[in-house]
């Protein structure tokens, strides 16, 4: 597809051709969604999708286009996604439509008979991959060295692979949600004293989930927290930086959320009076600060289907789901945060030709791009999912 991108557009990295650490750039976008794939694949997918019934599920993430959403049995974020599934063993095949951890995610919570579906295998997620099980390894390794591991309990956002959460499964910690990061921070201190105690968090792979949180939701200061750069020695700390820190940042985020600017917020107010701005916790901790709500891509669904007609809103969330509230709630004035912001590309390589490719695979008796995780991984995975799953709130599995 070819697109004339604007001469103010911001440079952005092609993921995989390249990556600025010192930014929080990471993906290739104009701006613009995708084109709408040929309308023949519609009633192609329409056809397999019947012809396989109930033997086949499929699930679509808030981020997908339209067109794949239309053949999704369930819509909702990665997590709710992964327990649908779970809760479908009737269904041989899982489509995922979605990235690769969400993929993994379900292939962890299903049983041996089921297998799970990503229509690409390159709809990755540029902030799971900022932290490798390798590197992770090494940072334990540091605060083992500077004499804090024993006191630190690692809570994992549910964006990261399936071996980042089998690290945190191993070493006593939680994963968490946009929804319930809260409580489960509250769960890691309170392993080692509580929030006012001497414990310490180290939080994968999103920084500015764990920061808002910890300073917004816990009360700890900005202070308390320091970024442990995997591409820097020690993680670009000292012993006694990773000695004071309550909270310990890895320098993750997500290539779209991230890049949403206190200019973007205040050039909103400015120009739309009486709007109303939400966001999501992945953006950075100054924008949240002025934001009028804050809350995970469910929330934000749910606090704008609440709201009285005539409400104006800017969003900060990934392009697809802010016009899909734009349809759905044509009441209100509904507006995306950040013009030079994009869609997340890599959820968009889920596409409709390549749902139409998985399901007629199905149909011809072929398994395509199956998701297996690793047995022992995945069991110590499980292991941190299911304490999050004992946590009071909206992840709980009763």
């Amino acid at each position: 597809m070819t697109t004339d991108v604007p001469t103010h557009a911001l440079p952005l990295l092609l993921l995989g051709r390249g990556r600025d650490l010192a930014s929080e750039r990471g993906v290739e976008c104009p701006g613009d969604l995708p084109a709408p794939s040929e309308p023949g694949l519609i009633e192609r997918a329409r056809v397999a999708k019947a012809a396989l019934g109930e033997s086949v599920f499929v699930l679509g993430h808030h981020y997908q286009r339209d067109e794949v959403i239309e053949f999704a049995d369930v819509t909702g974020d990665s997590f709710k996604l992964a327990q649908q599934a779970a809760a479908r063993p009737d269904a041989p095949f899982i489509v995922f439509c979605g990235v690769h951890f969400m993929a993994e995610s379900a292939d962890i919570l299903t049983s041996d008979e089921q297998t799970v579906i990503l229509p690409d295998l390159a709809a990755g997620c540029s902030m799971a991959d900022m932290a490798a099980a390798a590197q992770v390894e090494d940072a334990w390794d540091d605060l083992t060295d500077a004499g804090v591991a024993d006191l630190t309990v690692p809570v994992t956002y549910m964006n990261s692979t399936a071996a980042i959460k089998a690290f945190t499964g191993r070493n006593g910690g939680t994963i968490c949600t946009s929804s319930n990061a809260e409580t489960a921070l509250r769960w890691a201190f309170e392993q080692t004293g509580g929030v006012d105690g001497p414990g310490k968090v180290l939080f994968l792979p999103d920084q500015h989930l764990g920061r808002n949180t910890a300073v917004r939701d816990l009360g700890l200061s900005l202070e308390d927290c320091v970024v442990y750069d995997p591409h820097k020695h020690q993680g670009g700390l000292s012993r006694e930086q990773l000695q004071a820190a309550r909270m310990i940042l890895w320098r993750g985020h997500c290539s779209v959320h991230g890049r949403f600017t206190v200019d973007a917020v205040e050039t909103a107010r400015r120009e739309i009076p009486g709007v109303r701005v939400i966001v999501h916790p992945e953006c950075q901790y100054e924008v949240c600060e002025l934001a009028d709500d804050i809350g995970s891509t469910e929330q934000i669904i749910a606090t704008v289907a609440k709201a009285p007609d005539g409400t104006k809103w800017v969003v900060g969330t990934e392009l697809n789901l802010v016009k899909r509230l734009g349809q759905l709630f044509p009441t209100q004035s509904i507006a995306f945060l950040e013009k030079n912001v994009c869609y997340c590309s890599t959820m968009n390589r889920i596409d409709l030709p390549h749902l139409v490719f998985a399901l007629e695979s199905l149909v011809e008796g072929r398994i395509v791009n199956p998701i297996r995780v690793d047995p022992d991984v995945a069991h110590w995975a499980r292991v941190a999912l299911d304490r999050m799953l004992a946590l009071p709130g909206p992840t709980h599995k009763d």
